[in-house]
């Protein structure tokens, strides 16, 4: 199984309206296509919050096929969208890992 981690920095002023669009609508959008099997939010703990949050986003991807369809297929569209609502006020980094056990 991979897990698809996007972490981002949100802005203070705008991270419940932003948690709240990540979770009544991206993420709904991203299980919808049927390639994760879950997902996780989690908050980064013991980091410097003076110019944001730290968010994780975590897909399960039960195959890499899965995810290399999401990656060819869908991201680019998904993150256009997620761009034309947020502008540059929130920046992720993406990462792919395998569990290992």
């Amino acid at each position: 199984m991979l897990v698809y981690n996007i972490t981002y920095a949100v802005p203070h002023e705008i991270h419940e309206e932003w948690l709240a669009w990540m979770k009544n609508i991206h993420i709904p959008e991203m299980m919808s296509l049927g390639l994760f099997s879950g997902y996780t939010i989690l908050r980064l703990l013991e980091m410097e919050e003076q110019e944001g949050i730290g968010i994780a986003v975590q897909f399960r991807a039960e195959t890499e096929e899965n995810y290399r369809k999401y990656i060819a297929e869908h991201a680019p569209a998904l993150r256009l969208k997620a761009r034309a609502v947020w502008g540059d006020q929130v920046m992720g980094f993406r990462t792919l890992m395998a569990i290992v056990q």
